[in-house]
């Protein structure tokens, strides 16, 4: 017999804050993002991870405190749907189910590209893409087990990453810092407009892409309102720092001039080529090793927490009942998640023309512009709910006013200027899906309604034929209860 439930009290507050680490994946975020950022904020980058954390911590506000009222595998779409109803929270969990397929597939071609490079330093040279396809097959096998093994070998994998690469940042300002001397001018616009500044923000929100996603094991971890909190609140202020540390030892490293922006702007393996500068080409390769190594956990820890969302829609009916079958050893939704990677293979097939970076600058807009989405509906549904429940007064709301207006401006940013192609169809993309969304809703959830009413309806009857018959009864001189 097939299990229709996640299991129980499996996590500790390890596993709980492995799965944000990975989602989040400091390394593959510092090894990708930051030559894609400077392509349009100029030597910025630290300035635009500054804000970009310091806005994540406020819509952060609303979901910590959602975790520690409502524990569901649903994550911000079991909030938004709490306080606003279906529709709105559907809109939400299925935005939020775009960004983890986007990302997962965008961090997978990121995979194949630094693999790819790291075998061609022995002679082997493979194109990302059976890299990647190959690597979905692991991440299946991976993903079914136990989610504890699961996230414990993610979170070691992701810790040996980001201690080399601090490593590398931290001889980088040394070294820069003897020589040049550090300086304040990644922290300034530096002639870059507020729009443009903005519109390049999605990739640092992409950076923090997951720090929620603990929220999606409330219903495996062993005390979720304590530890789902604790994991949001490391995962957001821990990797905000780094994000900071590592992106001015970048764009430094690479030099505050025309020469050292063109050679940032243009790098596809930025750490490889800074530690060839300033410590030995061996430790690039090992750095293109962990880059891979950190893009195959959040390729992973994506599939599990969007494979957990559809779980949630399945039961709740709004997606086919498939999306709720459960492993009947490990009590893992299987189901859902090689569905998920089926369909993240078959987009990243169809792109096989780009290399691996461009594939993963793509997916990763769309997956950051939808999660956006997310944030949004999950802020509005937490002053909703907390201020009905008599939770927050009225001086609660500034935070996530402040997060709905900054996100709103992001979202504005991406539409207006119209960006280059393609990146001016990527919040169409977003839109249909949304759309696709509601009409799948719509056929499946009429059913469940259908099958609710008709539950209704035999209910209504029993007890009125219940009723019917104590009144005859008593009308009888019979004692009834």
């Amino acid at each position: 017999m097939e299990k229709s439930g996640l299991k129980k009290d499996n996590l500790s507050i390890i596993e709980t804050v492995a799965l944000s680490v990975a989602i989040i994946a400091p390394t593959a975020a510092m090894s990708l993002n930051i030559s894609l950022m400077a392509q349009t904020c100029s030597f910025s980058a630290p300035l635009v991870f500054l804000i970009s954390t310091i806005v994540v911590g406020l819509v952060s506000y609303s979901i910590i405190k959602f975790n520690h009222y409502i524990s569901a595998s649903g994550s911000l779409y079991a909030f938004t749907k709490t306080a606003l109803g279906n529709k709105m929270g559907f809109t939400s969990g299925w935005a939020l189910l775009l960004a983890y397929i986007a990302l997962a597939g965008g961090t997978a071609a990121g995979f194949g590209n630094f693999f790819s490079g790291f075998l061609s330093v022995f002679g082997f040279h493979v194109n990302w893409m059976p890299i990647s396809i190959i690597a979905s097959i692991a991440m299946i096998a991976l993903g079914i087990i136990d989610a504890k093994i699961c996230n414990r070998i993610i979170l070691v994998i992701e810790g040996i990453s980001i201690l080399l690469i601090l490593l590398l940042s931290v001889v980088i300002l040394i070294k820069v810092g003897t020589t040049n001397g550090l300086s304040l001018i990644p922290f300034k616009s530096n002639g870059v407009s507020t729009s443009a500044l903005a519109s390049t923000s999605v990739f640092a929100f992409l950076s923090f892409i997951g720090f929620e996603s603990a929220s999606s094991l409330g219903e495996e971890t062993k005390n979720p309102k304590k530890f789902i909190p604790i994991a949001i609140i490391s995962a957001v202020f821990l990797s905000g720092l780094f994000y900071l540390v590592c992106s001015y030892a970048q764009v430094i490293g690479f030099g505050l001039d025309a020469k050292g922006l063109e050679a940032l702007s243009s790098s596809t393996l930025p750490l490889s080529d800074l530690s060839t500068k300033y410590m030995t080409a061996g430790f690039g390769t090992i750095l293109m090793l962990v880059a891979a190594c950190s893009n195959f956990s959040c390729a992973l820890g994506s599939y599990c927490a969007g494979s957990r969302m559809l779980f949630a829609l399945g039961r709740d009916g709004i997606m086919p009942k498939a999306m709720m079958k459960i492993h009947p050893k490990h009590n893992t939704p299987y189901f859902g998640l090689i569905l998920i990677i089926i369909i993240s293979d078959i987009v990243q097939i169809a792109l096989f023309k780009h290399d691996g970076i461009e594939v993963f600058g793509y997916l990763a807009t769309i997956g950051s512009l939808a999660i956006l989405v997310s944030y949004i509906f999950t802020s509005i549904g937490a002053m909703v709910y907390f201020t009905r429940n008599k939770v927050w007064g009225k001086t609660h709301l500034i935070i996530p006013i402040a997060s709905i207006a900054a996100l709103l401006y992001v979202l504005y940013s991406n539409v207006y200027p119209i960006p280059e192609f393609p990146n001016n169809l990527f919040p169409y993309i977003v839109l249909a899906w949304i759309v696709i969304g509601f009409v799948i809703s719509n056929i499946f959830g009429k059913s469940k309604i259908k099958s609710d009413e008709k539950r209704e309806g035999y209910v209504l009857e029993v007890r009125g034929w219940k009723d019917e018959n104590k009144s005859y009864l008593r009308s009888n001189g019979a004692k009834t209860k």
